[in-house]
């Protein structure tokens, strides 16, 4: 009896282990499956002598594409080296297109005044009736080409000057004028443009030749 009971048991366990697929048949006809058709997509068939792939390297950065043509600008130049420069750089680099242009020199302020009067007394007159109006900053100009004229403010916006003539007008005054003062000498810059390999080579000429002077990319 214990032995029939033995033999039905171990039986039963080959039945479970067959259809488990133990055996290298499954149940169902398919159950045991290959790596292969588990993950078909990981398998790659390595030639003869051939590495296995390594891992992708980072992307290396971008190379920095140098511009065609590059501008500089020296600027608050006195007319002489202004001229040295432009011509230097002409002469020396015949790709490079050198121009020299004139800006406005320091001191070209805006002048509120009334124009030269007759003589000194007539102007220390008007300049008592402007204080008596309630005009301050008044002074008479005693020499030069606006002798005996009356200054009535100096300064460097424009529109300052005219809001300026426009309160004189409200309180009033008469024949007071708005003009620009000559400023002292003018002065130049230089602006440079040509191939980008030149560039350095240019800065070192220019260097050489202007050491106070730095030059600026174009505005």
């Amino acid at each position: 009896m214990r032995t029939f009971v033995f033999l039905l048991i171990l039986a039963n366990g080959v039945v479970y282990a067959w259809n488990a697929g133990y055996f290298g048949n499954a149940g169902d006809g398919g159950a045991v499956a290959t790596v292969a058709e588990l993950e078909p997509a990981r398998i790659r068939v390595v030639g003869h002598g051939e590495k296995p792939p390594v891992a992708r390297q980072r992307a290396e950065p971008a190379a920095v594409v140098e511009p065609a043509e590059f501008c500089l600008a020296w600027d608050k130049l006195a007319p002489a080296d202004a001229d040295r420069l432009a011509s230097a750089l002409a002469e020396k680099f015949p790709g490079v297109r050198a121009e020299r242009h004139s800006v406005p020199g320091p001191g070209g302020d805006w002048w509120v005044h009334i124009p030269p009067l007759a003589g000194k007394a007539e102007a220390d007159k008007r300049s008592a009736e402007l204080k008596l109006a309630g005009v301050s900053d008044t002074l008479v100009i005693q020499d030069g080409p606006n002798r005996f004229a009356i200054s009535l403010g100096v300064f460097s916006a424009e529109k300052r000057a005219e809001e300026r003539l426009a309160e004189l007008k409200a309180k009033g005054v008469r024949g007071a004028r708005l003009a620009q003062r000559p400023g002292r000498e003018p002065l130049a810059a230089v602006e440079a443009r040509g191939p980008f390999a030149l560039r350095a080579e240019l800065l070192g000429t220019s260097g050489d030749l202007l050491p106070k002077a730095s030059a600026q990319a174009c505005p």
